[in-house]
């Protein structure tokens, strides 16, 4: 569904505005590999909050604590 908005959109903009479009169709591939290094960062953030909490609740598990 999401990949048929997008195609609706850029053949709207494509109508609209035919070099912008084209722009948008180059750029679109190096935007998503400049923002590779981001998604790498948030995944590695996500993981280290997570051993923390584990690390935090660890006592109150084996003591029994729901």
């Amino acid at each position: 569904m999401k990949v048929l908005l997008v195609a609706v959109c850029w053949c709207l903009l494509f109508v609209l505005s035919w070099p912008l479009a084209l722009v948008v169709l180059v750029l679109w591939p190096l935007l998503w590999l400049l923002s590779l290094p981001l998604r790498v960062v948030g995944i590695t953030v996500g993981a280290v909050f997570a051993l923390l909490r584990g690390v935090l609740f660890l006592p109150a598990r084996l003591l029994g604590a729901r």
